[in-house]
């Protein structure tokens, strides 16, 4: 029987996590990234200026570490999305969309009690490594 890898990712191009867990496994041809906060990686701080600005970042920390697992937000396909507030729904999709422009992954969003660091939003994703092609059902 073939022995599957499971791969440890962690990298300084992203902000590091703050418990015990990495920031991403990948399982075979899977990466499962952790929920990522709007945090800079510098100085480990939320970044200020709201919802929509913590999704920037917690995006840009989303793509680093999938691009230190041999992937991509292209290779996306599945996005989880927690929000303190619902109502900052719409001013978190405008920043989502400027990432997620086209062929988008299969996404839920949820309002939740809390999130780490008092958090306004935390996205985590599941996502495919070595080539994929991308097609459309009708």
């Amino acid at each position: 029987m073939a022995t599957l890898i499971r791969k440890l990712i962690s990298t300084s191009n992203a902000a590091r996590v703050i418990a015990p867990y990495n920031q991403a496994v990948v399982a075979d041809r899977t990466v499962y990234v952790s929920g990522c906060l709007g945090m800079d990686k510098t100085t480990m701080q939320l970044v200020p200026g709201g919802a929509a600005a913590q999704a920037e970042m917690a995006l840009k920390n989303l793509e680093a570490i999938l691009i230190a697992a041999g992937s991509g937000i292209d290779k996306v396909v599945k996005n989880s999305v927690f929000l303190k507030d619902l109502n900052d729904f719409g001013e978190v999709n405008e920043a989502y969309k400027k990432v997620f422009s086209k062929d988008f992954p299969a996404r839920s969003c949820f309002q939740v009690a809390k999130l780490p660091m008092d958090a306004l939003v935390e996205i985590e994703c599941t996502a495919l490594t070595g080539d994929v092609k991308t097609i459309s059902a009708q």
